[in-house]
């Protein structure tokens, strides 16, 4: 049977190839969804910047008669996936949220945008970004509070997502730009280890940053989608080594010996901008901590180590390479000043300033700093800290500094997961890092403790709800907002449980 609705929210990656399969639907069901889903949100987020239903249909029709001649279902067979507007698309013109690029159209997909169609993607249209990837904020806006940010750079992907529009959405970080987004609207957003996704036929803000990942709204759907976009096989040595090193990628239960045998070794990381994050949130993965031991008992081991001091110039040394990449790449848009942003013309002017020997300097410090949090890495299967210092601040507030870009800058595996809720019942992510290419490890330990739950096995977990609607009161599991007041009290917090559960 085929024509049954489909729904992003119940439906992800997975549900949909079974349903495929099974032909409880079609990926025409999943167009039609999509494009509804758009119809009836876009007007009041501003996710897309462009959007075309009947090409989508026309791109349904075409997996759908691959499946009815029973072809095998690729990754992402029917499957509709959004693209941030800085990708190169042949179908869509790629703007970069500047008027200087309006209706400029490559000609070309990006390799990324060129792996989900062999993957069977179905591309419905392009997502806002801020003004080439930076910081000025764009249109969208956050769905659970119109006054405050949804993020800036991938923002439009992480809302398409966050309001079951598309199930994916393709995004990019330079320092929190997956992170943050995912963190504010509440749903999953990844940035893999450095250099795992192609960059090739996209916008270039830096060399040593810029990262590709995505979003998701099924914790599922995670190691499906970097699968289908990262590079494979021999001629990527570094990464397909690591990929197939089965001691180093084993969870502690595939260990074979008794010998071997040990829990998930966890480091609760404060690092420097710790300071920035307020009570409630500190609280918050402090009592995320406390459910995981009293959950997995012996098979976790979380410990609190201090991170290598050298790790507190990543800011110094991110705000050099970023900026001087800025004043590089972007000389002939800043000649026409009065059509850029002024948060942009003072981020060039700035990287002007930085002589060729500084930037140097602090990239080749890029590099010494990215081999200390590798050594440090080594000693954990996994490390968490709070995706943002909290909440989504208001629009016109910048965003305080958060540790994302330290792992942006060390060039390390990063998943923002809609964990907590602030007093205000706004959304913000418990943040999991791993050792560089050790991304298949950080995914099994995401299906690990989505399976025990300690995190949401989707972001609609969380189902979002504007200003006038506030959104439940808790968006965990609900053993999470039960034992947080016990933890809290271990710990001689002295706020409410509602308060440590948020």
């Amino acid at each position: 049977m085929s024509g049954a609705a489909v729904d992003f929210r119940r439906h992800g990656v997975r549900e949909l190839l079974a349903g495929y399969a099974a032909g409880r639907f079609t990926p025409h069901d999943a167009a039609k969804a999509c494009a509804a889903a758009v119809q009836a949100q876009e007007a009041a987020v501003h996710a897309w910047v462009a959007f075309d239903a009947d090409r989508l249909s026309s791109a349904a029709q075409a997996s759908a008669a691959r499946i009815a001649r029973g072809e095998p279902l690729r990754l992402l067979e029917g499957v509709p996936v959004a693209v941030k507007d800085i990708f190169n698309t042949a179908d869509f013109p790629t703007q970069m949220g500047s008027a200087l690029w309006a209706g400029f159209t490559p000609g070309n997909d990006a390799r990324a945008v060129f792996h989900l169609k062999r993957a069977g993607a179905l591309l419905p249209g392009k997502t806002v970004t801020a003004e080439f990837a930076v910081h000025t904020l764009g249109k969208t806006i956050n769905p659970w509070a119109s006054e405050r940010t949804p993020g800036t750079s991938s923002s439009g992907s992480a809302v398409a997502v966050a309001t079951g529009m598309v199930p994916v959405a393709l995004g990019t970080q330079t320092a929190g730009s997956i992170v943050r987004p995912a963190s504010f609207t509440g749903t999953w957003g990844m940035k893999p280890s450095f250099g795992l996704i192609p960059r090739t036929g996209m916008l270039k803000t830096t060399d040593s940053l810029d990262t590709v990942g995505f979003f998701v709204g099924h914790a599922a759907d995670l190691g499906t989608v970097l699968d289908a976009l990262r590079v494979h096989g021999r001629d990527y040595p570094i990464s397909d080594a690591a990929f197939n090193d089965r001691a180093r990628q084993a969870a502690p239960a595939e260990r074979s010996t008794a010998a071997s045998a040990r829990p998930w070794r966890v480091a609760l990381l404060r690092p420097s901008v710790w300071s920035h994050a307020p009570g409630y949130a500190r609280q918050a993965i402090e009592g995320w901590c406390w459910l995981a031991r009293r959950t997995l008992g012996a098979r976790i081991e979380i410990v609190e180590p201090e991170l290598p001091w050298e790790l507190t110039e990543c800011h110094r040394v991110h705000a050099t390479i970023y900026n001087r990449a800025l004043a590089y790449y972007f000389q002939a848009e800043h000649e026409r000043a009065e059509l850029v942003s002024p948060v942009m013309n003072a981020l060039i002017e700035a990287g002007r300033r930085i002589t060729p020997a500084e930037y140097e300097a602090a990239l080749a410090r890029q590099v010494e700093l990215a081999r200390t949090a590798e050594r440090f890495m080594r000693g954990f299967d996994v490390a968490v800290t709070l995706a943002t210092a909290g909440e989504a601040p208001l629009r016109h507030v910048e965003e305080a500094p958060d540790s994302a870009l330290m792992w942006t800058l060390a060039q390390l595996p990063a998943i923002s997961a809609p964990v907590f809720r602030s007093p205000r019942g706004l959304p913000f992510g418990l943040q999991l890092v791993a050792r560089r290419y050790n991304d298949p490890l950080l995914l099994k330990f995401v299906a690990e403790a989505v399976a025990a739950g300690l995190l949401p096995a989707t972001s609609y977990a969380q189902a979002y709800g504007g200003a006038a609607t506030p959104a439940p009161a808790v968006g965990v599991p609900a053993a999470f907002e039960v034992h947080c007041a016990a933890g809290a009290a271990a710990l001689g917090a002295g706020q409410s449980a509602g308060e440590v559960a948020a």
